[in-house]
């Protein structure tokens, strides 16, 4: 709350003071040696320089017209009399107006004053006499467009009448009063919404009206929102843009402040150009300034977006309408858009007058640099060109380098981006296509072969598990009937007679779900035609000799009874039976008694 009232106080002592200032300034004579209309004109570039052609003449930070140079009188001189008399109009009250008389043949602007004659003071009628001031003649260099002088006077009078009149008005009590209370408004809204700004980092538009409004209905389960970091940093900068247009809102409402806001704007943009326009460079003969440096890379930029938005039509437009390949359309749109860069550089650096050949000792020293330094972007941009004229990648193959599989969605001059299975965007370097083994499904044609192993039990029909495994095949839509499936019988292994089915797909890079689709199929299959998938059996052997004890016959029985036991829990935890074990029939536990004192229990 004392927050609050603080701000409201500054507000009120703000407006006051601009309020007071003007204020002053409309009850007083204008001294142009005295703050605050004693901005000093003088010392800006565009009124002592002689070699300016044209000055304004400004009446409180307006600018009403220029006037031009003669020969024995600089433009900056004139302006700054013309205005120092139009200044003393303005402040005498018996300013009444501006007359155009013809003198050799040129129109002469005077300004005339109605002023009480000295003899008749004491009459009760007193005469008025007219007091007329010379304020410039209009010649040739002050004509506006193709007028003549006789309609650039006409012209130049009615503006001159036009700003001493509101110039008065703008140093009247009511007006001042008038303005100040819409700069107490303006510092109230804008304080309003910087306040509205700071509670949006925090909370929701309609949470943080409630903290702004306490008379609005708030909810009690208000809490904190998350916002990204960029999103505050738009707030503050609205905050920033918000006070700067209001400050200067403020200040263009008050005659003397407008008046200093136009002397600013004239020292900067005097200080921007001298700096600007100085000679920093010198290249072959030729001078260049900072400006001329900046509007050159912008060109060059200007250059580089072009070239690219003509590629993308080209690519778009052309190339495609063309049913060329992927790649194919890549190694055009590249080259075209390096050309047209090159190209480009070219002739605006000719343009500025840059001479190429003396750029040669440059670019040698340049090329040992980049030799040097930039070693691995050098490898890189070298295999890019390899790899577009060699075209053994081009965008659209379904490649693996390394741990990576994906789908390459550009090839550049530097790398590659390769688009994964997971969706996730890979930068791999040119240089290692060109130093590592690539597995490229697409390469020449984009037909593959993926291999299905598959395993099914011990006393199993091989004639069916084959026919089940190539309908499975044959029902997929995704598998290619040219060339056929085929089914190996691959070996004999340790717990399963081992297949593989082999089939044939023009999209390499749905080999994951396709696998995924014939394995639940198959699954399927195999169940319907009872055909057994076996899982790893092991022998456990046990040698009577070995043991530290010698069982009697009573504890070698209950031995057998307890292995028996756990041979049977084991096999109902994984639903099968004791004896139908998949692959092999399980009789009761046998001790081989082939030599003496060796047991052996099979599960």
């Amino acid at each position: 709350m004392t927050k609050k009232i603080l701000t409201l106080v500054l507000t009120i002592i703000t407006s006051l003071i601009f309020v007071i200032t003007n204020q002053e300034v409309g009850q007083t004579q204008v001294n142009h040696n005295l703050f605050p209309h004693s901005v000093q004109f003088e010392e800006l570039q565009i009124y002592n320089d002689p070699s300016v052609l044209k000055a304004p003449v400004s009446i409180d930070g307006r600018a009403i017209f220029s006037v031009g140079k003669i020969d024995n009188k600089p433009a900056g001189e004139r302006a700054l009399s013309i205005r120092g008399e139009i200044l003393e109009a303005v402040s005498d009250s018996s300013f009444a107006e501006v007359v155009i008389e013809e003198q050799g043949g040129l129109p002469v602007l005077y300004l005339v004053y109605n002023r009480p004659a000295a003899n008749d003071s004491d009459s009760d009628a007193p005469n008025i006499r007219k007091d007329r001031h010379y304020l410039f003649t209009v010649t040739r260099k002050d004509t506006i467009g193709r007028r003549s002088n006789r309609e650039t006077a006409l012209d130049l009078k009615s503006r001159i009448e036009q700003a001493i009149a509101q110039a008065k008005k703008e140093r009247s009590s009511a007006y001042l009063l008038q303005q100040g209370f819409i700069s107490f408004v303006l510092l109230l809204l804008t304080i309003f919404c910087t306040r509205l700004l700071n509670h949006l980092q925090r909370y929701s538009f309609r949470e943080a009206m409630q903290q702004v409004i306490p008379w609005l209905a708030k909810k009690n389960n208000s809490q904190p929102s998350s916002l990204t970091t960029l999103f505050r940093l738009k707030l503050g900068l609205a905050q920033f843009v918000l006070w700067t247009a209001t400050i200067l809102i403020i200040l263009r409402q008050f005659p003397s402040t407008r008046q200093w806001l136009y002397f600013l704007f004239y020292l900067l943009s005097t200080i921007l150009a001298n700096t600007f326009n100085e000679s920093v460079l010198s290249f072959g003969g030729e001078s260049y300034s900072l400006f001329s440096l900046l509007f050159l890379l912008g060109l060059l930029v200007a250059a580089v977006i072009v070239s690219s938005y003509i590629t993308n039509l080209l690519r778009s437009n052309v190339l495609q309408a063309t049913r060329m390949t992927r790649g194919s359309q890549e190694i055009i749109s590249t080259f075209t858009k390096y050309g047209l860069i090159s190209f480009s550089t070219i002739v605006l650096l000719q343009a500025y007058g840059l001479d190429l050949s003396s750029l040669t000792l440059i670019g040698s020293a340049l090329g040992v640099g980049i030799g040097f330094g930039f070693q691995d972007i050098a490898r890189n941009f070298a295999s890019g060109i390899v790899l577009l004229f060699e075209r053994s990648i081009q965008a659209g193959d379904f490649i693996q380098v390394g741990e990576h599989l994906g789908v390459v969605e550009e090839v550049r001059s530097r790398s590659i981006v390769l688009k994964t299975l997971d969706d996730i965007s890979i930068i791999v370097p040119n240089s290692r296509f060109l130093t590592e083994e690539v597995i490229n499904w697409h390469h020449r044609r984009s037909i593959s072969r993926v291999h299905l192993p598959i395993g099914v039990a011990y006393g199993s029909d091989i004639k069916k598990v084959k026919s089940a495994l190539l309908q499975a095949a044959a029902e997929h839509v995704e598998v290619l009937r040219n060339p056929p499936s085929q089914v190996f019988f691959t070996e004999f292994g340790d717990s399963s007679l081992n297949f593989e089915l082999l089939i044939w797909t023009s999209e390499p890079s749905r080999q994951a779900p396709l696998k995924s689709d014939l394995y639940f199929r198959i699954e399927e299959l195999f169940n319907e035609q009872e055909i057994e998938v076996p899982f790893p059996q092991r022998d456990v052997n046990l040698k009577a000799q070995d043991l530290p004890i010698k069982l009697t016959p009573q504890l070698e029985g209950q031995l057998i009874s307890l292995l028996k036991g756990l041979v049977s829990q084991q096999h109902q935890n994984n639903h099968v039976p004791v004896n139908k074990v998949p692959g092999k029939k399980i009789t009761s536990s046998k001790i081989n008694a082939s030599k003496p004192g060796n047991k052996r229990y099979e599960s």
